[in-house]
């Protein structure tokens, strides 16, 4: 099948500019991305020097982890409804306004306050490029594009550690947040220059939608990210249970709303976009997860100091920079979900390594192995995969479909975390420490299994 025609085309915007914009937006998704092994960084000297209990530091971290993601589905329909542009650059401000703030911060309450600001902000910019790219790049280079994208996403996670670990040990801990600061006004600058103004495809936003849609994400995003800390009490479950009754009420609202709806149903007619969100939850629940407890069994388990274990990391990191572009460009080329096919192979193949030379406890050397192949199967799998899920939605659908894309990696990583987290916590007590961790890597198999499936059925120019 051809895709059908955009009843609001894709403005013209020439080879250049594209680039241009694509490099300008870049800026403030790496910022976004960087920001929790930044701060990760950081959070032993905030506790110390703001005399934080344990609990306190935690929530500097994972208040703007809830701001990032639960306002997702909201945040990209906003760019449909005031113009993606317009809604990153609101977003950038607050966020580097906020960072600059919690440089100052006078109390950890202040910081954690503070610290949900900038998750909003965050949250506001991030589903911005996905849409403009989808906008500005033509079909045929829109693979390419996303390769860069996803290449500056996969840095985030590599650099941050490092840049923390030097901020930290040199100049202290606020200059972590004051770092965004010139980061944030250059990006600023540059998508006000290079962006252009795109069309704005929504006329309005059901309200109700919005409210019943914060309320469905947060319910689930609480229960899932707090329920280990608190045992799974009576109100995380009342949370949960709430969550999932709003998210039910939601999907009848937005089969009922009409061209107000926050996630219209017409997304999911298109079958390269339905199956690319069931592959990236599960990318998600697997790649956002695993690092924990591969540093743990490389520092506990094979007796590596923490510098030294994020070094074995290293690896992985710089191939998927290297490759993912050349993995978006080969994604314009090749047949859909052939790429895809070879990453989320590589990715189980990987876990299952893991998995087995923790069980075995095998020099530490080996570990190289499957840290190669992730780091290859990273730049095969989340390249490819938001090209052809987000490359034929019409410019109506582009906002919506980034902040479902969005809100699906974020709640599969929340849901991760969740998962391998209790796989540890039970193990530990029972196994060995090894065969915990070990055990844990394999929790993800299963689901990206699920993963390879859905995208061996991609479809060449068939959105619906």
């Amino acid at each position: 099948m051809t895709p059908l025609p955009d009843p609001q085309p894709n403005p013209q915007v020439d080879k250049q500019q594209a680039w241009r914009a694509l490099i300008a937006l870049c800026v403030g998704l790496f910022m976004t991305l960087l920001d929790q092994s930044l701060v990760a960084v950081a959070l032993p000297r905030i506790r110390e020097d703001l005399d934080a209990s344990l609990n306190q530091v935690v929530w500097v971290s994972a208040v703007y982890l809830l701001a990032f993601a639960v306002p997702l589905l909201v945040t990209g329909r906003l760019g449909d409804r005031f113009g993606q542009r317009s809604v990153y650059l609101v977003g950038m401000a607050l966020f580097t306004a906020a960072a600059l703030a919690c440089a100052f911060a006078p109390t950890i309450e202040w910081l954690i306050a503070l610290r949900a600001v900038q998750g909003l902000g965050g949250s506001l910019l991030n589903p911005q490029p996905l849409s403009i790219i989808t906008r500005i790049f033509p079909r045929a280079r829109r693979g390419t594009a996303m390769g860069v994208w996803s290449a500056v996403a996969s840095s985030a996670g590599l650099f941050g550690p490092v840049i923390g670990g030097v901020l930290v040990g040199t100049v202290g801990w606020r200059w972590v947040f004051a770092f965004y600061v010139p980061l944030g006004l250059v990006s600023l600058v540059l998508v006000a220059r290079f962006v252009p103004r795109l069309p704005r495809s929504v006329g309005h936003i059901d309200l109700l939608s919005v409210v019943v849609s914060l309320i469905a994400v947060l319910g689930v995003v609480v229960a899932l990210q707090q329920g280990p800390e608190f045992d799974w009490v009576w109100w995380i479950w009342a949370a949960l249970a709430t969550g999932l009754l709003a998210f039910v009420v939601f999907i009848r609202r937005q089969l009922h709303v009409g061209a107000g709806a926050l996630v219209p149903p017409g997304l999911f007619r298109h079958r390269n976009f339905r199956l690319g969100i069931i592959a990236v939850s599960t990318l998600g629940f697997a790649v956002y997860s695993v690092n924990l407890p591969i540093m743990l069994y490389l520092q506990t388990g094979a007796g590596l100091s923490a510098a030294s274990a994020g070094l074995m990391l290293v690896p992985m990191g710089v191939l998927s920079v290297i490759l993912a572009p050349f993995a978006g460009r080969l994604t314009d080329r090749l047949a859909p979900g052939l790429l895809s096919k070879v990453g989320f192979g590589s990715l189980i193949v990987a876990m299952v390594l893991f998995g087995t030379f923790m069980h075995a406890g095998v020099p530490v050397g080996w570990f190289l192995l499957p840290v190669l192949l992730l780091g290859a199967a990273n730049a095969l799998a989340w390249s490819p995969n938001s090209a052809i899920t987000m490359r034929d939605l019409p410019t109506s659908l582009a906002g919506a479909g980034s902040g479902v894309y969005n809100t699906s990696r974020q709640v599969g990583a929340v849901l991760g975390a969740a998962a391998l987290g209790a796989v540890m916590q039970m193990g530990e007590g029972v196994t060995g420490f090894g065969a915990a961790m070990g055990n844990a890597m394999l929790v993800p198999v299963a689901l990206l299994v699920v993963g390879l499936l859905a995208v061996s059925r991609f479809q060449a120019d068939a959105p619906r």
